[in-house]
């Protein structure tokens, strides 16, 4: 009884050690690459010291366990989680590939601590994140730890009554990259209304958003609602997970109006003009920094004729397709299928399009690329795909484009629904 008394208070030591390990904003990409020029500055938080120029340490909400353990002792738990559910350990930064990588996974840790972890919920590209965008997951079980998984996309986007009755507490501890079809956060709303109708809080361990320094885009409307953009918000909405949570909370968008129980552990020394650099790859065709960022401009060309790079190694750094003009755009790929992308689109074929590795960070929205591609595309009646109004959440981007409209005449368009929803924005954010 002694030893296993001393074993937990051991386990629980060490966790509480991880908990203050160090995580900065600075860390590495995961392919190894330099910071990316033109990146927003790092400018810290608190008083400033001529001594010490470094910013302080950025501690995501799962490095906190002091301040959620005393919340999860003694209850029937649940996990919303991805191969991005991680606690960083205090050592030196190291690559995700390495034997000994930088962090322990959350689950793995609770499970330790004795934490009851009954089920775990996969949202889009699974718990290990490592399927295909839009590719069907299955239920299943975790072959390291035995816990039963349950998918979250597909057909059962939302937790049933049945998968939440054993449960007290659902965990909610996903990175985003803040774009409104990005579907981790539709996953989010789902989980939060299902929570609210069975009366379980959830608990969301927030992290930073890598592209929270700015918000921009048309917003939704309602007539064009789906899993890849379920609320009235730009496509960039510069909010992290937990904010965004307590948007959906204030804005009453849950079914029937319900309310969740919603507890937050916010993220210390964040700030949303802080760059934040992901070690772990959120999804398996975002990996690196670059892609992270030009994601909510190029996402666009996934409701068109036109290839993002899947089945490269620069998904969503380059485009491309078989029918735009070589003359125009003398950048060329041909997709293989690689992780993440089975089947590529135009697998195997020779694309045309341009390279933007080299791209300074986006502080807005680029349309010049899908303006410049349509122009250039052999057959315009078969460039857009009926997703485009879906990826954009309303029709009068696409009418925009083919009306031959400026990109500086479009991004006008937009500003009086930025306006009013940065004012409702203001009602929810955590880090000013």
């Amino acid at each position: 009884m002694q030893f296993k008394v001393f074993k937990n208070t051991v386990l629980l030591f060490v966790l509480v050690l991880i908990s203050c390990g160090n995580f900065s904003g600075k860390q590495q990409p995961e392919n190894g690459g330099q910071r990316q020029e033109g990146k927003i500055p790092n400018t810290g938080g608190g008083k400033l010291d001529i001594e010490k120029t470094q910013p302080p340490t950025i501690m995501v909400g799962a490095n906190q366990t002091e301040a959620y353990l005393p919340l999860l002792k003694g209850k029937r738990v649940g996990v919303v989680a991805n191969q991005t559910s991680v606690i960083f350990k205090n050592t030196q930064n190291q690559s995700p590939k390495t034997q000994n990588p930088n962090y322990t996974h959350l689950v793995d840790s609770l499970l330790a601590l004795k934490i009851a972890i009954k089920t775990v919920f996969a949202p889009e590209h699974g718990f290990r994140g490592t399927a295909d965008a839009g590719e069907h997951i299955k239920d299943g079980i975790d072959t390291k730890t035995g816990i039963p998984i349950i998918s979250l996309y597909g057909d059962n986007k939302k937790p049933k009554p049945e998968q939440l009755k054993n449960l007290e507490l659902v965990i909610f501890d996903i990175q985003d990259v803040g774009a409104r079809f990005y579907t981790y956060i539709s996953s989010l709303h789902y989980v939060m209304e299902a929570c609210a109708e069975a009366h379980i809080p959830v608990l969301i361990l927030d992290r930073p958003n890598p592209n929270g320094h700015y918000i921009d885009g048309p917003l939704l409307e309602k007539e064009h609602r789906s899993f890849v953009g379920m609320h009235p918000i730009p496509v960039v909405h510069g909010m992290t997970i937990a904010e965004y949570a307590r948007m959906i909370n204030g804005e009453k968008w849950l079914k029937n109006n319900v309310q969740c129980d919603l507890k937050v552990i916010p993220v210390k020394n964040y700030t949303h003009q802080m760059a934040y650099s992901l070690p772990i790859k959120p999804s398996p065709n975002l990996p690196n920094d670059k892609a992270i960022n030009l994601y909510p401009s190029l996402c666009f060309f996934e409701g068109t004729n036109v290839s993002v790079g899947r089945g490269t190694h620069t998904q969503f750094q380059v485009f491309g397709s078989p029918y735009l003009n070589k003359n125009s755009f003398t950048y060329s790929f041909t997709p293989k299928p690689n992780e993440g992308a089975k089947q590529p689109p135009y697998q195997d074929t020779m694309c045309f399009g341009m390279n933007l590795t080299n791209e300074n960070t986006l502080n807005r929205l680029r349309l010049d690329w899908l303006i410049s591609a349509y122009k250039n595309t052999k057959n315009k009646s078969d460039f857009f795909t009926a997703f485009f109004t879906k990826l954009a959440g309303t029709k009068k981007l696409q009418q925009q484009i083919e009306a031959g409209l400026s990109e500086e005449t479009i991004w006008a368009s937009w500003q009086q629904g930025l306006d009013t929803f940065k004012k409702t924005r203001n009602n929810y954010v955590i880090y000013n």
